[in-house]
């Protein structure tokens, strides 16, 4: 049983919080995972939002978690020296740590960044600098994974983020599953942009329109002049647009789906690897060993005795 905990500071954001209870905490998970909310004291525990959460437990019970979830909370200052300390002893141990939005402040405070790159919400990125110099603030992504360190921007990309924990546990195919029951998109990658530097709102949808589109049409061999034509603009001008919103390349985002997808029908069907390749638009075995081996480190046929789970297995 992988425990979670969530460490909720006065006060604390209380929808930072619940995207994790909504994740690990969801009675589907009740064979996979412990969610339990601790406090420096247990009892209730006032949030941002005008109600209180309750805690039922207290820093000693991150000595038993697996993964120790930080929300945000406010005001931003340095929480308590039990609290640091807390933290410090549980990174020590390995835990896994992650902060939603302006939980990175409490993660600063106790030196785990240090060094490191890590986000937070974009409003606060030039109040993060100035009070934590060493760390390598990056307010652009929606979250960055460093291995045993991870911190997430605002709002919904603690979701993304969640759900990446997921599917390090689980795979893509159950991190996708539960993306479907909490009806929320499972393509927004880490490096994606927080927000759109650009107001321009029918942009914005057709280029929406145009990454439903081309995952939908992965199997074919797109490129960047299909991409643009399906979303009316010059090749530029999308390069342009895409990168300024997706913080990515069109070609990196295409890649990254592909990639996404293989690993889903690896897990969740009987297809070969070069069946899977050719469906993904990976065009052959061999490059799809290559992006795996790359960003995995691993093999197909590893991944799929790895990751392959009945539970969540989709022949449909």
């Amino acid at each position: 049983m992988h425990q979670v905990m969530a460490l909720a500071l006065p006060e604390v954001v209380a929808f930072d919080l619940s995207m994790a209870a909504q994740i690990f905490g969801h009675e589907q998970e009740r064979d996979t995972y412990r969610f339990t909310v601790c406090a420096p004291r247990p009892g209730s525990v006032p949030s941002t939002t005008g109600f209180a959460i309750e805690a039922t437990a207290d820093l000693a019970a991150l000595e038993h978690a697996d993964t120790v979830i930080v929300p945000g909370y406010a005001p931003r200052t340095a929480p308590p020296e039990p609290v640091l300390a807390a933290l410090r002893a549980a990174a020590a141990r390995g835990t896994r740590i992650a902060s939603v939005c302006v939980g990175a402040f409490a993660l600063a405070a106790a030196g785990l960044l240090d060094g490191r790159a890590a986000t937070t919400h974009w409003q606060h990125a030039e109040e993060f600098r100035a009070r934590f110099p060493t760390v390598r603030l990056n307010p652009d992504v929606l979250y960055l994974d460093t291995g045993s360190i991870l911190t997430s921007a605002g709002i919904t990309a603690g979701i993304d983020l969640c759900l990446h924990l997921y599917q390090r546990d689980h795979g893509a195919a159950a991190a996708a599953a539960v993306a479907r029951r909490m009806v929320v998109a499972t393509h927004r990658p880490g490096g994606q942009a927080q927000f759109s530097r650009r107001p321009l709102a029918d942009i914005d949808d057709r280029l929406v329109r145009t990454c439903d589109w081309a995952i939908a049409e992965m199997h074919r061999p797109l490129t960047v002049a299909h991409l643009a034509r399906h979303t009316g603009t010059a090749v530029r001008t999308f390069t342009r647009l895409f990168h300024a919103e997706i913080n990515m390349t069109p070609m990196q985002w295409l890649t990254s789906q592909r990639v996404l997808e293989a690993r889903r029908l690896l897990e969740a069907t009987d297809l070969t690897v070069d069946d899977i390749a050719h469906r993904c638009g990976l065009g052959s075995a061999v490059t799809l060993r290559t992006h795996l081996a790359r960003e995995l480190g691993t093999t197909p046929s590893a991944y799929r005795r790895t990751w392959r789970s009945p539970r969540h297995a989709d022949h449909g």
